[in-house]
């Protein structure tokens, strides 16, 4: 599977050297990671995941980069501090005993100030130089930098003291992460940032709506582009992701192959072979047409063929969809059990859409399925607006597209105009719109579906009736009749008068070619009769012709005997 889109763009100039973080998706913004050898301000208000950013930055470097780490904490002490992570599989126990990582807590007393009215750093400065050579360390960490400062009233002094600080920090080679509080009007309390200008990360934890949602920007980059937006992270129990903002140029990939829906009959109105690989199909309808329905014969399909399939549910547990879906004679079970089929079910005022979108990036990333269902995105606009969703759901498509990766919403329209696009806006951005409608005829309600677009193949433009019933999903032909189309017991009606008229129609024929025969065998006998009675009195005729030839042969005969008998006499 294909990596996530840079969204730095190249470069043919020489490059910054970085350090990388480890930390899924900050690298990918940043380029690389952050500056080698150089102080990074990682700031923002309390609770936004500035410890904990820092902190899996030196196990990573530990674990994934070989490169031993300092950890330096001015608030919270090692015991509390490796408590805290534990629950995300850090044991930094171990790599303390591993001289992998170095945790050192300083208590800064006020009080000892305030007495003494003296304020250096040179006590730092060797506890810390001894910590670094200790392990031979290539990453620190200084998390938060203010608690150093809290009993300074002296602003000449401490800007001084700042100063010698990064300067002995970039003297030491060492690539540094200073955490600092968000302050009034600036970007720490302090003015960290004045001081820490090569590389500033901010932090931020808002709550829009009663939903929380943390969002990370690279405020600066001295010496190296890098994204510019905002991008939203998730803390899990894995640690911190960042989903980078997708890339702006279309240039994903494309697959000529096709993958089948599932229904045959569907598939037949795709041009006979489904939807294409990596493609996006929206379907829609009012409730209670079937849609949930499509998508599980959907998933079904998929892990029929041994495929990987995630179906993530936003109105129903797992539970209720595998029953339902018995019904229908579609068993999902079988699939979840042999892990070709997973569920993520959850309502969607869990997560803001932000943090839904970097969720289901990372199960996408670790299942690698080759095909998801998202049922239905109409109830993500409970977390956000049209326009939001929209943006989401942009994100996420361009995503599996780079990841060839064949998805299917789900939506309820509210609508009943077919032209109508949907009410969350995303049908201009999908490859294939399937839309089921209700039909409303001789006091039925059936169900119709139309292919209102499909993008790259040839497709119906018909309108057909779609059928659930206990033995599947189907599409059979609707029946126009004298008032437009028929659907349901209406088209059962209409096809048994047409068989009825074919019965008659055949009858008739039948009966009329029987009197055709009757009257051919009358006129036959006729026909003989008159033949018998034709053939008698030719033969009477020839009989009486034979007489009169007899008769005038012997008369003939006795008129030469006669004339002979003569001759004779007279000789």
């Amino acid at each position: 599977m294909s990596k996530i889109v840079n969204t730095v763009p190249p470069s043919s100039h020489p490059l910054l050297p970085k350090t990388p973080t480890g930390i899924n998706g900050l690298d990918e913004i940043t380029g690389g990671g952050i500056p080698l050898g150089r102080p990074t301000l990682v700031c923002g208000d309390a609770g936004c995941g500035k410890t904990l950013m820092s902190i899996e930055f030196i196990v990573r470097g530990a674990m994934e980069f070989d490169e031993p780490g300092v950890f330096m904490a001015f608030e919270e002490k090692a015991d509390e501090l490796a408590m805290n992570v534990a629950s995300l599989g850090f044991d930094l126990d171990k790599l303390q005993a591993e001289k992998k990582i170095k945790i050192d807590h300083v208590h800064i007393d006020r009080s000892e100030i305030e007495e003494t009215g003296e304020y250096d750093l040179d006590g730092l400065f060797i506890r810390l130089n001894y910590a670094i050579d200790s392990i031979g360390a290539k990453r620190v960490v200084l998390d938060t930098l203010e608690n150093l400062f809290s009993g300074l009233t002296n602003q000449a002094l401490l800007r001084a003291e700042l100063r010698r600080l990064f300067h002995w920090l970039k003297e030491k080679g060492v690539t540094a992460i200073i955490t600092g509080e968000r302050g009034e009007g600036k970007l720490t309390r302090q003015g960290l940032e004045e001081y820490v200008s090569d590389c500033v990360i901010l932090l931020d934890h808002r709550v829009i709506n009663q939903i929380s949602t943390r969002r990370l920007r690279i405020v600066k980059y001295r010496g190296s582009v890098h994204g510019t937006n905002e991008y939203p992270f998730l803390i899990d129990e894995e640690g911190i992701s960042v989903l980078p903002v997708t890339s702006l140029k279309l240039e994903k990939p494309v697959s000529s192959d096709r993958v089948s829906s599932g229904i045959p009959a569907l598939d037949k109105m795709l041009g006979g072979q489904g939807f294409f690989k990596g493609s996006s199909i929206l379907v829609s309808g009012t409730a209670g047409t079937g849609k949930t329905s499509i998508g599980a014969y959907f998933a079904n399909e998929t892990c029929k063929q041994g495929k990987k399939c995630i179906y993530f549910a936003f109105e129903e547990s797992p539970k209720q969809i595998i029953r339902n879906m018995h019904s229908i004679g579609v068993d999902l079970q079988q699939y979840v059990d042999n892990d070709t089929l997973k569920f993520f079910a959850s309502r969607p005022t869990l997560y803001g859409l932000e943090m839904h979108l970097v969720a289901m990036y990372k199960v996408i990333k670790s299942f690698k399925p080759e095909a998801i269902i998202l049922d239905p995105i109409t109830n993500l606009i409970t977390v956000g607006s049209v326009s939001e969703v929209k943006a989401m759901l942009i994100r996420l498509i361009d995503f599996l597209q780079e990841e060839q990766v064949t998805v299917m919403f789900t939506a309820l329209s509210l609508n009943n105009i077919v032209n109508e696009q949907t009410d969350e806006g995303v049908s201009s951005l999908v490859d294939a719109w399937l839309l089921v409608r209700d039909i409303e005829y001789n006091g039925e309600r059936n169900r119709g579906m139309y292919i209102m677009k499909s993008r790259g193949m040839k497709h119906s433009n018909q309108v057909r009736e779609f059928v659930i019933t206990d033995k599947g999903l189907d599409l059979v032909d609707v029946y126009l009749g004298p008032d437009g189309i028929l659907t349901g017991s209406a088209r059962e009606a209409q096809m048994l008068q047409e068989q009825t008229g074919e019965v008659l129609r055949d009858h008739a024929v039948s009966r009329k070619d029987r009197e055709i025969l009757r009257k051919r065998k009358v006129l036959e006998a006729k026909i003989s009769s008159l033949q018998t009675e034709f053939e008698s009195v030719e033969e009477e005729l020839n009989k009486v012709y034979e007489e009169e030839e007899l008769i005038k042969n012997v008369a003939d005969k006795t008129r030469t005997e006669i004339t002979q008998m003569r001759r004779n006499d007279k000789g």
